[in-house]
């Protein structure tokens, strides 16, 4: 049974950080690329960043680049988004998402708040 389940979740002041983990199971991890994708409160989904299955290239949106750094663990089948500089802007639900020729699963999500 596939599974990935995103945490690291919470709330957070305005230029805090928070690492999103999310751990997958019941496929190949290494074989699929990660990503990142957010839906904040009454808008569409946001692709945040993702990496590839190897680990040694990753893309960002002009959003968060330069604040959000991706990255995996292929031994603990886990990506990571570690998030710093967060604005209230950043406030979301955080899904991880794997992809490899045309399968596509998706986690529950989890929720981020930037506020003071």
């Amino acid at each position: 049974q596939v599974q990935l389940v995103e945490s690291g979740g919470g709330l957070v002041q305005p230029g805090g950080s928070l690492r999103l983990s999310c751990a997958a199971s019941g496929f190949t991890f290494s074989s699929y690329a990660m990503s990142w994708v957010r839906q904040a409160p009454g808008k569409g989904l946001e692709w945040v960043s993702d990496i590839n299955s190897g680990g040694g290239s990753t893309n960002y949106g002009d959003s968060v680049k330069g604040r959000f750094t991706i990255s995996r663990d292929n031994a603990k089948n886990t990506v990571y988004l570690q998030m710093n500089s967060l604005k209230p802007e950043d406030t979301a639900n955080y899904y991880c998402n794997a992809v490899r020729l045309g399968l596509n699963y998706w986690g529950q999500g989890t929720q981020v708040t930037v506020s003071s």
